[in-house]
């Protein structure tokens, strides 16, 4: 007879995974970094609605070690033995309680390579969330657009029920569903076409590879208006990387990107209730480094064959029209012709600035010290229009004598009318942005150039910065172009191109100023967003353009500003020196 496994209070499978992956023992992607860096914060903090508890953390993990059996291959029959990873995630999504003993998370996500036992894993939470999880008639679904999906996981769970003794004793597998009479409990596969889907009571939802959903927000949000009723119901989504279409996995996986961007940004997206586990290359280029693999395959060499994972490598090298497949599926990178340009931490820039132009005192504060840096006297603009839908953004840079930063202020315009919508379904905070004046509303549906123009003149006369050029798109309008010239000369307004030829050498430039922490701009929030949601094209030479990311809410406005008045400075770099004489290029000043 097998010994009952268990676990004492003092097992904690988070710290443990933790400690190996700062060690470096444990190769993560950058998501997975900061997601547990940020678990492993709310443990030590105090001031939380919501606490972790070992014993409900330990529960989940000893149900499925022993009850929950392999039901194929090699290992078919024997107890599932869970990897740290594993255990981590589980401890994860249900340790952490309020003081009710509910659970905090009410979605988990599950990002990773295909082979790494994900339906196993979530066949096992369903049949907890069915039989362990002291719910009263607790309604468990494999959820997916068709039905011989949704049988995928449903039908593993079955195979598992079947060669558990322990589980036939309390559990009836039947053709269409598996019956737990003690708890009047149910889990059944659930498809769009089922005649089923009004008056779900969910407890769980099991969401199968949503990259191949079609028109899934629809059945998503069926599903969600399900759970309504429970205390502490669970959405569980399992999926590999897929084709960009706009839908359900693309808008899941921008949100999980500010959920995780949120961690370290106070003035960022936060969603206390959702909690995803993003296993995933953190460049493209790394699929041909075999030290880089784990990052998207948590189970290499135990539970997914490495020499299997080699070969389809090996063959992918002598032939590049199997590269895209590879990266997708295997590597998490989603189907697509562009990336992310900056990782989060080469663009988080957390120092501050203070400017006092009644007194002309300029301050910089890095590491919570002030340095007192003469004031600024001549600043370069840079400017990207928007249409109806989109953000204007305006940027001014600057340079102070003696310091090799360069300072940003910038501000944003959004269209009065469309405040609302762009807050409640974008879910993008402008109401936050606006109390604080990181943003000003146009009156209408459109932003009205006037209002740009009139905060260069802001800068230039009440903060006492000249501005003798400003960069704008070459697109941008010829009435705000004209308008611009009357106020601040005809030689100020200088265009710039939106194209590789002109903008790559530029862009690759202010990215490695960016992840040297020379761009100064206040930690401004809407700054970093924009930041964030810029992607880049490249060519066969190696030329980078900014591109929006798919997802139309996300913005790149502010990014496009920066670039522009960034390349004006490049090219009038010799007589912004000597406006700003005696600023000295090489200075050791950081």
């Amino acid at each position: 007879m097998t010994k009952r496994r268990s676990y004492p209070l003092t097992f904690s499978p988070i710290r443990e995974y933790w400690t190996k992956i700062e060690s470096g023992q444990e190769v993560v992607s950058q998501k997975i970094y900061r997601t547990y860096r940020h678990i492993v914060r709310r443990m030590d903090g105090e001031n939380s609605e919501y606490f972790y508890d070992p014993r409900r953390a330990n529960h989940v993990i000893e149900f499925v070690e022993n009850y929950c059996r392999h039901s194929k291959g090699k290992l078919g029959g024997q107890l599932i033995q869970l990897e740290l990873w594993e255990k981590a995630m589980l401890a994860t999504v249900f340790g952490f309680v309020d003081i009710e003993g509910n659970r905090q998370y009410r979605e988990a996500i599950l990002i990773v390579g295909k082979k790494n036992g994900k339906s196993l894993l979530a066949s096992a939470i369903g049949l907890y969330m069915q039989l362990a999880d002291s719910e009263p008639g607790p309604e468990v679904y494999a959820v997916a657009t068709k039905r011989d999906q949704a049988k995928i996981i449903w039908s593993e769970a079955k195979r598992m029920v079947q060669k558990s003794p322990t589980l036939l004793k309390r559990v009836r597998p039947l053709v269409g569903e598996i019956a737990s009479d003690y708890n009047d409990g149910v889990f059944k596969p659930l498809s769009s076409d089922s005649d089923t889907l009004d008056g779900l009571n969910v407890h769980c939802a099991l969401l199968d590879e949503i990259h191949q959903w079609k028109n899934g927000r629809q059945l998503y949000d069926i599903i969600a208006d399900g759970m309504s009723a429970r205390e502490q119901p669970l959405l569980f989504i399992t999926s590999t990387a897929g084709k960009i279409r706009e839908d359900l996995y693309d808008e899941k996986y921008e949100e999980i990107e500010r959920v995780i961007n949120g961690y370290d940004d106070p003035d960022g997206y936060h969603d206390d209730r959702l909690i995803a586990f993003v296993y995933e290359l953190d460049a493209r280029a790394e699929w041909t480094d075999p030290a880089c693999w784990k990052k998207a395959n948590p189970g290499l060499g135990t539970i997914k064959s490495y020499k299997t994972l080699a070969e389809k490598v090996e063959k992918a090298k002598a032939n590049p029209a199997l590269v895209k497949n590879l990266v997708c599926k295997e590597f998490n990178i989603r189907e697509t012709s562009s990336e992310a340009w900056l990782t989060f931490e080469e663009l988080d820039c957390r120092d501050t600035y203070k400017l006092n132009p009644a007194e002309h005192i300029f301050v910089w504060i890095h590491d919570g010290v002030e340095k007192v840096l003469p004031y600024p006297t001549y600043g370069i603009g840079g400017v990207d229009l928007s249409s109806t839908t989109d953000l204007t953004a305006a940027r001014v840079i600057f340079q102070v004598p003696g310091c090799e930063k360069i300072f940003s202020i910038s501000m944003y315009w959004l269209a009065e009318d469309l405040l609302t919508k762009r807050v409640n379904e974008d879910k993008i905070p402008y109401d936050k942005w606006l109390d604080r004046g990181l943003v000003q509303l146009s009156p209408g549906n459109h932003v009205h150039a006037k209002y740009v123009k009139e905060w260069f003149v802001y800068v230039q006369e009440e903060l006492d910065i000249y501005i003798p050029y400003v960069g704008y798109d070459s697109w941008s309008a010829t009435y705000f172009v004209e308008d611009m010239a009357d106020y601040f000369g005809k030689m100020s307004m200088i265009p710039v191109v939106q194209g590789k030829k002109t903008l790559s050498e530029p862009m690759k430039r202010l990215g490695n100023d960016l992840g040297s922490k020379r761009i100064i701009y206040n930690n401004n929030p809407i700054d970093k967003w924009c930041l964030i949601n810029t992607e880049v094209k490249t060519d066969i030479n190696g030329n980078i353009q900014p591109v929006k990311s798919q997802d139309q809410t996300q913005r790149i406005d502010g990014t496009i500003a920066l670039l522009c008045a960034y390349k004006v400075l490049q090219d009038k770099k010799d007589i912004y020196i000597g406006l700003n004489d005696p600023i000295e290029e090489g200075s050791d000043e950081s």
